[in-house]
């Protein structure tokens, strides 16, 4: 499997040019409830809230998907992500602290749902006549994963270890993780050489990979605006395939 690239992208101000979780609740009325339980409730149970309020409210699951198709991305992250996805011996995934629903609404908005082999998020299921009810991915009561860098609904880094053991089974395969946030600063940890990390320049991830660069072990590379993103990202899933040919 020599030559073969693992994309792992965050979503939130990754992906997408916005939040999706605080689009959502300023577009359709709720900031004012939000912030009054902001700091009452875990994320995950407060975006939880927020939906069964949407419902009590009278507010359907299409007209919380025409909201979330409002979302803009970027034309060339558009690109990126085709382009990336036609190249041989390259997958790619998203580990996000938003939500099934709202990720794959808009993915498929954008006609890229089929690019991700997988999405790891926080579930979300429809339920009864309509109510859109969201879950933690990592249940803090039940299985708690320990880990002080990430909010207790998800440990990003955990899950980059769960694909890392996978690949390795597989053969050896490199990876590039793109993200922005404080949850992305421990999936990066755990990468190490010969992977790559791109965080958004002027976001937490890359203001906390600028204070601990002794910490990383793979190869930065940041980036700001889509066309970016685009350049280094297909230009690192290249040199990776041309060096596996050139092993075989």
């Amino acid at each position: 499997m020599a030559g073969t690239t693992v994309v792992v992208f965050d979503f939130d101000h990754t992906i997408i040019e916005d939040n999706s979780d605080t689009w959502v609740v300023a577009e359709m009325g709720l900031t004012d409830l939000f912030n009054q339980l902001r700091r009452k409730l875990p994320w995950t149970s407060l975006m939880d809230r927020m939906m069964a309020e949407l419902y009590s409210r009278g507010k359907t699951i299409e007209e919380i998907s025409v909201c979330l198709r409002r979302i803009h991305m970027n034309p060339r992250i558009i690109a990126a992500i085709r382009k990336a996805h036609s190249r041989p011996k390259c997958e790619l995934k998203i580990i996000s602290d938003a939500n099934q629903f709202f990720i794959e609404t808009i993915l498929k908005h954008y006609g890229l749902f089929d690019c991700f082999s997988e999405i790891i998020t926080n579930p979300s299921i429809v339920e009864g006549e309509g109510q859109l009810r969201i879950f933690p991915y990592h249940d803090s009561l039940s299985s708690p994963h320990g880990c002080n860098l990430c909010p207790p609904n998800l440990c990003k880094g955990l899950v980059i270890e769960e694909i890392q053991a996978s690949n390795s089974e597989m053969g050896k395969k490199r990876m590039i993780y793109l993200g922005d946030g404080r949850g992305d600063f421990c999936p990066s940890l755990k990468l190490g050489e010969g992977d790559h990390v791109m965080p958004r320049k002027g976001f937490p991830l890359w203001e906390r990979i600028r204070a601990n660069p002794m910490l990383i072990k793979a190869e930065v590379h940041e980036w700001s605006k889509g066309e970016e993103l685009e350049r280094i990202l297909i230009q690192l899933i290249d040199t990776n395939s041309n060096e596996g040919n050139s092993e075989t």
